[in-house]
Order: structure tokens, then sequence, then C-alpha cells
């Protein structure tokens, strides 16, 4: 089954992935490295490590005098760079992140989250900012010996070599000809490092999570959150020893640089080249030894289109996070048909850590950081409809259960008429023991309707065990109704 599934016409990156004729990573990484030109490391390192509330315009003034003490560089290229730095401000975004200046000890903070070859780059990246050119050139030469196919380690190395050579144009100073023949590739590999950039300079506030984790159980020990709007994946663990549902435990193990799909995000239909937003769930993990060599280390599906999906109409189906082809340490920030695209390094990391059918995966076109503290009074809130489920269904009092559900309630095709029964039977079944709910967590997903996405063990008194259960809530006026339920 997983052979047909791959090669089917729907699935999320099956065409993105195109190789030259006898083209080996080494030879695409030295016409890259021919590409690059004197501008680009300049460009890249002052359109966004100036974001950081520390790089004023005098500081740039002496980084640009500190260039071209040892290399000419001209003054209209000095002014261009200028223009480049967005304005800079103190305090957080309106998502809650934290403008970050790269100081050592800020930088040293977020460097063990990252990805080993990631990291690497952004110390080059430091190291030029401090006009360590040697140097940076070393550790730039070490990075891409070790990743031949880092298309951006070779682009960043090229400058370094150039700038040697002759003064600043324009920024991305390429030769007419390979440029106009490469424009695309470069403008591509810029934005990328502009986004591995400003992860940097805006980062989340410590101990903060993203305000779709209301809580979670112990059975899930990690969980993801994708930020679309600056190509991240946030790795969390769940700390916490109870089965207290909270996001308080949930600690940041790491963040990577993904890819998602060429027409960007909010996935509606079969091939638009999107990929879709909402609270997902790890389903399963796909071996890459049988797979192609577009998904790198293996994949990891996840559970579109969901029920809210189903309920909007939406179509399509074949969203993995997976890995890079061989030939591609990483892809530009927008680059599959759908899929979540993580470089190989980073997906292992993620092959090593996260559990089938446990593992939440948010993802959202931009994520807003909270204190799990902000959360509190939602989340009880909310669970306090869901004792009161919770007990009627004890009581077996149907009629009343019954005004828990929606009128628009669908389970692959079956309306509420159809799955009461079904219901009544459970009731049945369950007698006259209490119902009791463990392992409970809660996403909540907010656009155009609130929606909570609610993970539980459904276990009769005095029993060990029972069935795990997944509803799908909406508030409709003031009240929750459940829309879809069903076990996992």
């Amino acid at each position: 089954m997983v052979g047909r599934r791959i090669f089917q016409k729907g699935h999320a990156s099956i065409s993105t992935y195109s190789s030259v004729a006898g083209a080996a990573p080494r030879r695409l990484a030295l016409v890259l490295t021919g590409l690059a030109a004197s501008g680009v490391v300049l460009f890249l390192f002052t359109s966004c490590f100036g974001r950081a509330s520390s790089l004023t315009e005098s500081s740039l003034d002496a980084m640009v005098s500190a260039s071209a003490a040892s290399n000419p560089v001209s003054s209209a290229a000095s002014m261009a760079m200028k223009t480049v730095l967005p304005e800079l401000e103190d305090g957080t975004t309106s998502s809650g992140l934290v403008h970050r200046s790269l100081s050592s000890n800020a930088l040293q903070q977020s460097l063990p989250l990252l990805g080993q070859a990631e990291a690497r780059l952004i110390h080059i990246y430091q190291l030029i900012s401090q006009a360590e050119r040697q140097e940076a050139l070393k550790e730039a030469e070490s990075l891409v010996s070790d990743y031949p196919n880092f298309h951006l380690a070779n682009l960043v190395l090229g400058d370094l070599l150039s700038v040697y050579t002759r003064p600043i144009r324009q920024l991305g100073d390429v030769p007419d000809t390979k440029a106009i023949a490469a424009t695309e590739q470069l403008e591509a590999l810029r934005e990328q490092s502009r986004r591995r950039l400003i992860a940097l300079t805006e980062r989340p506030p410590e101990n903060s999570v993203p305000s779709q984790f209301l809580g979670l159980s112990t059975q899930s020990r990690h969980a993801i959150a994708v930020d679309a709007s600056r190509s991240r994946l946030y790795l969390f663990e769940n700390t916490q020893g109870d089965q207290k549902a909270a996001a308080s435990h949930m600690k940041l193990v790491g963040d990577y640089y993904i890819s998602v799909g060429q027409s960007g995000v909010e996935k509606t239909s079969e091939g638009d080249l999107r990929t879709p937003i909402g609270v997902y769930y790890i389903t399963s993990s796909l071996d890459a030894a049988k797979l192609p060599d577009l998904y790198g280390s293996g994949a990891l599906p996840i559970n579109y289109p969901n029920a809210l999906d189903l309920q909007r109409g939406k179509t399509g189906s074949g969203i993995w996070l997976h890995g890079s082809p061989s030939e591609q340490f990483a892809r530009s920030p927008q680059a599959s048909e759908g899929c979540v695209v993580l470089s190989n390094q980073d997906l292992e990391t993620l092959l090593g850590k996260v559990k089938i059918r446990t593992t939440p995966v948010v993802i959202a076109t931009e994520l807003h950081w909270v204190t799990p503290e902000a959360l509190t009074a939602e989340r009880d809130k909310f669970e306090k409809t869901l004792e009161a489920w919770r007990t009627l269904k004890s009581q077996g009092k149907l009629d009343q259960l019954k005004t828990f559900y929606s009128s628009r309630f669908d389970n692959q095709g079956q309306k509420l008429a159809e799955w009461w029964p079904r219901i009544e039977g459970e009731v049945r079944t369950l007698g006259s023991r209490d119902l009791e709910l463990k392992d409970l967590s809660v996403l909540n997903w907010r656009d155009k309707d609130d929606t909570m996405v609610v993970t539980f063990g459904e276990v009769p008194a005095g029993k060990i065990q029972g069935v795990t259960k997944r509803q799908y809530w909406m508030l409709e006026g003031k009240e929750w109704k459940i829309f879809n339920e069903g076990t996992v």
C-alpha cells in the first residue's frame, strides 16, 4: 500500500524534485559557489541581523567601514544595505515573540535548539558580523565539506571567497549573465537565509507555548508546532508527571527550518500546492528504505483531512512531514506540493522522539506565543463542559446528553441520527458504573470558528483501561457542541 500511495497524483511532494542528469551534489555545489558574489553575504547579514535591537545605524556604519577597510566597497552599496534594514523595534511582536540581539550570550541560548548544520551556518554569520572573515571562511569551507549539498552554505562560501577580489557594485553582485540565469535560485536562497536569521532575532519567550496547546496528557511525550510564516518547526517535550492536562510542562527542545507548499498554506483542495493548517496527529512512520530518494530519511504522515477539514469540504491527502532528497540539504521556504519538509538531519531527530497517534502537530500560518498561565482560564472553562458531558453519560441521561451534540455532527458520513444508537449501546454497556476520562489532551484551533480537539481514555470505573477517543467540539453561539467523535 505504501508503494501505491507515494506515487499517487495527489501526494504532496511528488513533482517538486527535479535532478540534472549526471549532476552530483558536489558538482551542483560548485555551480552555486561560482554564482556567489561579494554583496550577498552582507545583504543576508545586514537585512536580518539588523532586526536585533542592538544593531543601530552607527553600528551598521562601523560594520560597513570595517569591510571597506580591507576590501573596496562602494558608497552606493553601503547606502543600499541600509535601505534593506527593517524598522528596529523593542519589546515583542504581535505574535508574542521577543526581539533579541544576536550577541554571543543570546546566540548561545538558541544554538542548542537548532540542527547542527544550521547552527554552524549561523555561527559563520556571527563571525562575519565581527569582521572575522578569515575564521568565517575557514568555518564555511568546513561546513561545505561536511554538507556539500547545503546550497546556502555554498553561496556563503562563494561570497567569502569573492569579497577579496573586487568591490561591491550592488547587493547580490553576481555577474550579469549568471544572475539572469539563476535569479530564481538566488532569490530563494536569500529568502531562506532571511528566514533562518529572523528565527533567531525573534524568539519565543522563555517557557512560553503556542496558544493552541491548552493541555497535553502524559501519553503525548512530544508535540510539534509549525509556523509557516517563519519556516520553522518547533519540537516540544512534555515533562509533566501527572495526568492533569496542562501546557506549563511543555519544554522547547528543537527549532528547525522547514519548507511548505509552493502556493503557501491553507490547503482546501487536491492539487492546490498548499500545506494544510490546523491541529493534526502523526498517524504512522514510513521507512526511508521503502521510499523514493525524494523523501530523504523517512516520512511521518499526519491525519489530513481531519474532522474539521471534512466538515468544511476540504479535499486532498498524503500530507507528510518528511526529509529532503540527497542532492538537497534543504529546500526553499515554499517548495513542496503541500508536505512539511525538513533536512534529513532534523527529520532524523523527530523520528527518534515522536510517537505515532499520540504526537500532535499544529500547523499555523503564524503561531501566537503565550504563557501557560494565560491558557488556564480557557482550559478550565472548557473542562467544565467536558465534565458535564461525562457526568450525563455516566448517569445514562441520554436526552440531556444529546444536547451536547451538534446538528452538524458527522463521522465518516454518519449523521447524528445514525451515530446515536452507538452511544446508546455504550451507555447500556457502562451500566451503573461511573465513567472516567484519563490522559486528557485539549488543543484549541481558532479561525472563523472556535474548535477544541480533545483526546482522552474513556475508562469505566473499576477497569484498568478502556478506549481512546477523540472529539471535535465547536463553539456554536455560547455553547460547545460535539460535531465529530470516534476511537483513535
